[in-house]
């Protein structure tokens, strides 16, 4: 007989969990989710006789109030709470047993720390999404019916524990403070290339302040604006912190304009800012216990010296000092450059993933086809320890366990790949065309805006409209060249995820369509789900509600579907994102009230206005047309250029990156 736990008050932001987490689905903007704090977790499962990752719960500030219908063994981990059961008090991080029918009360945190874990004997029976149980709200899925618990939730308790259960010894515990010292690796995105010396030194000898507005998608902090190396980020847009887009790694010190964010369980997959360092895996416990107040410093480490994820005691509990070996590699993040006819650049992004980045920092498609050959020939070998493998513009980033397939060995898994890789103008891949509706200047991307000049900042650049700014920067004669040259261009989709859940990243095939913007700077806190916006000279549909950055020139239909795992409209049998690298997509203009009724239409397992034919994609013939076309590209890429960088003018005379 399984088990029923009634929440009778669910607690703050309370979710189901499991570990690791969903993998296995970053490269198409699926985060793992998961424990914020795995240690406390783990060891929760490990004190009932749980295996490790068994699901349970997670509470921020204040626990949960549950009462079950048979005698049940649970563990209370995470910050410290006071912990009763029928009013008497019982101590965390032991297990104790809560009778039928009597209340078992998770308080408030009373100490340093953020979040608490229930673990419960036999664990928390849910439906598996994407082979986890762990909730990934913002996307409305897994854990139970895909949200935070409530009051009169009703959870079954099942599943088969491994062992006894038993006392924690108190080294294991991790030590909950509110100063904070991070192990950090160098990289993938530091100095020289990205930030200056100073600002590195500045960076390390820095206490941050963690800010309110941080959740599980990232730790916000407060400290000092970098100085930057460059001047702006190029075709990546405006700002210095912009690059082509790649993966990113949870953990990674994510800078978003000038702001730094160290990316959570919950964080995105894909995106256009530089990391200069990133958390190594047996530390990121630590964020989930970072609260608003705390201070951070940050402590370059010795990748090949990181403790293993899966450790516990001293190595795992607290500190830097006689675990790690500090001072960093001294390598700024680059493990090694590999010469050739594409020069090719090993990033180290914490001891847990490499990003094999191709040639220079440029929008070349012969390089996201290199890419493409290299994941293709990782995947064809998957060798054991292969997580993820997340292409970007110009990247692959490749994800392992580290104590099943070393960063040093797999550095040697790639370097015989490369010998292996076909030509670049041999590639031909499937392409489809995906002609989709697209409501221009939808009131929905107009209400964000205004959202964002109410809540974040006013006087930015491309406020109050967002497709005038794309019209000045671009040196185009109005606005209806901008709606011209969006409708009449054919995107190549270079990478999913790149805001959650299938939303593409895509340039146009025709150089002459490519108009580039910059990103905002502070993010959006709000963007409506589908938005169409460019940043760099990229295009994005967002795949859900949530942050971004992209400038707005409109609204499409679903490119999740939400109904998975039922089948709905043009989305592939078990597959929910609609799209594939490769794609093309096109627009047909549609007004609002159509798009709704579109968008209706999918929810209802139609095929929402979605058209898609197959065909290939051949680099050779691409080539062959920006070769025909020389002549007119480099013209509007000059025009565009003089417009681009009076904008930079503008925002230099004004003090733009000051004020930013």
């Amino acid at each position: 007989m399984t088990t029923k736990m009634t929440l009778l008050r669910p607690g703050m932001l309370a979710t189901v969990q499991d570990y690791p987490g969903r993998t296995g689905y970053w490269q198409v903007g699926v985060p793992p989710s998961g424990p914020m704090d795995d240690l406390s977790f783990r060891l929760g499962n490990i004190a009932v006789g749980n295996p490790e990752g068994a699901a349970g719960i997670e509470a921020v500030m204040t626990g949960p109030a549950m009462q079950f219908d048979r005698d049940t063994t649970v563990c209370v981990t995470g910050a410290p709470v006071p912990v009763t059961v029928d009013g008497v008090a019982k101590a965390q991080w032991r297990p104790i047993t809560v009778p039928a029918g009597s209340v078992l009360d998770v308080g408030s945190v009373s100490g340093p720390g953020l979040r608490v874990y229930v673990a419960i004997r036999g664990a928390v029976s849910v439906d598996e999404f994407l082979g986890s149980r762990s909730t990934f709200t913002l996307g409305k899925f897994g854990g139970h019916e895909g949200r935070a618990l409530i009051e009169g939730d009703v959870l079954e308790i099942g599943g088969a524990p491994q062992a006894a259960p038993q006392a924690l010894p108190s080294e294991h515990q991790p030590a909950i403070g509110t100063h904070w010292e991070l192990a950090v690796t160098e990289g993938p995105h530091g100095a020289p290339e990205f930030f200056t010396r100073a600002d590195m030194d500045t960076l390390y000898a820095t206490n941050y302040e963690v800010h309110f507005n941080s959740d599980r998608t990232g730790v916000r902090l407060i400290g000092p604006k970098p100085d930057w190396a460059r001047p702006d980020g190029g075709e990546a847009g405006l700002h210095p912190s912009n690059i082509h887009d790649n993966a990113y790694s949870v953990g990674a010190l994510d800078f978003t304009g000038d702001t730094p964010i160290l990316l959570g369980p919950d964080g995105p997959s894909l995106g256009g800012f530089v990391c200069p360092v990133t958390v190594v895996t047996a530390d990121r416990w630590k964020l989930g216990q970072l609260a608003p107040g705390n201070t951070v410093r940050f402590v370059p480490v010795r990748g090949e010296n990181a403790a293993s994820p899966r450790s516990f005691g001293t190595a795992r509990r607290s500190g830097i000092g006689g675990v790690y070996s500090t001072g960093g590699d001294g390598d700024d993040g680059v493990i090694a450059r590999r010469d050739g006819e594409v020069p090719v650049t090993y990033r180290r992004s914490g001891d847990d993933n490499i990003l094999v980045e191709y040639g220079d920092m440029s929008l070349d498609l012969a390089l996201r086809a290199r890419a493409h050959a290299l994941h293709q020939q990782l995947e064809t070998e998957r060798p054991a320890g292969l997580l993820d493998l997340t292409p970007g513009i110009r990247s692959l980033q490749v994800r392992v366990d580290p104590d099943v397939l070393s960063i040093p060995k797999l550095m040697d898994v790639l370097a015989e790949a490369e010998t292996q890789l076909p030509a670049v103008d041999d590639l031909v891949v499937p392409s489809r065309t995906v002609r989709l509706p697209l409501s221009w200047d939808d009131p929905s991307t107009r209400e964000a805006i205004q959202r964002y000049m109410h809540g974040v900042r006013s006087d930015a650049p491309w406020c109050p409209w967002n497709i005038e700014f794309i019209r000045r920067m671009n040196g185009l004669e109005s606005v209806d060249d901008v709606f011209d040259t969006v409708f009449g261009a054919e995107y190549l989709v270079l990478g999913l995820g790149d805001v959650y859940l299938g939303a593409p990243v895509a340039t146009p095939l025709d150089p002459r369509h490519r108009l580039v913007t910059t990103k905002y700077n502070p993010a959006r806190t709000w963007t409506p789900e589908n938005a169409v916006g460019i940043g760099g000279a990229y295009l994005c549909i967002y795949g859900m509600e949530g942050p971004g950055g992209y400038q707005f020139v409109g609204r499409t239909t679903q490119v999740w579907n939400h109904r998975h795992p039922q089948q709905t409209g043009m989305f592939e049998e078990g597959t929910p994102w609609l799209l594939r690298f490769f794609d093309r997509i096109s627009w047909y203009p549609v007004e609002p009230e159509e798009l709704m009724d579109l968008r209706a239409d999918i929810s209802a397992g139609r095929s929402g206005g979605i058209d898609i034919t197959d065909g290939t994609f051949t680099l050779a013939e691409h080539r062959q047309f920006l070769a025909d076309n020389h002549e007119s590209i480099g013209a509007f890429r000059d025009k565009q250029s003089l417009a681009f960088s009076a904008e930079r003018q503008r925002w230099a005379d004004a003090g733009e990156f000051a004020a930013g």
